[in-house]
């Protein structure tokens, strides 16, 4: 079940990051989230307020957690090394993550966001070659080089429904 997630989530989501984090440091990329604590409990607790963050539950146990916002994201208004296919709106998944007890997380949130948007945008880190492979086995293309606030890039991928 995917629902909106709740302020008295924060630990549980907390937990399924930290599991996350540990596998990409485990599997090539310890970089994308490094060992700082990303994402911060304040941003997750924003994004609660925003009514952007969504758990991923199984017999009332959170297992996977992302972000999904409606709209224009700044990050991606300037793309290089390539282009977006359409300037048709857009949903976003960010900070998508699962504590690997689950499988499928990356298709139960997938759906989800395509009920909401015919067109959806992910990014991710060079080296993380798990989220490359996931996205491009469902339909995402690739589109070019996107930049973060803090100028690191990010491989960037649209999902188009038509």
């Amino acid at each position: 079940m995917i629902r909106l997630a709740q302020p008295r989530d924060l630990d549980a989501i907390e937990a399924v990051y930290a599991a996350a984090r540990a596998y990409m440091a485990a599997s090539g990329n310890p970089h994308q989230w490094g060992d700082s604590g990303y994402p911060h409990r304040d941003l997750l607790a924003a994004d609660i307020e925003k009514k952007q963050l969504y758990a991923i539950t199984e017999k009332d146990e959170i297992h996977g957690v992302f972000a999904f916002m409606l709209g224009d994201d700044p990050t991606y208004g300037y793309i290089e090394d390539g282009s977006w296919p359409n300037d048709k709106p857009y949903g976003t998944i960010h900070r998508i993550a699962s504590d690997g007890q689950i499988k499928g997380m990356f298709t139960r949130a997938f759906d989800f966001c395509r009920e909401r948007a015919d067109e959806v945008r992910i990014d991710t880190h060079r080296d993380n070659k798990t989220m490359q492979h996931v996205v491009q086995k469902h339909g995402f293309k690739r589109c070019g080089i996107i930049y973060l606030e803090n100028g690191d890039p990010r491989i960037a991928y649209q999902f188009s429904k038509e």
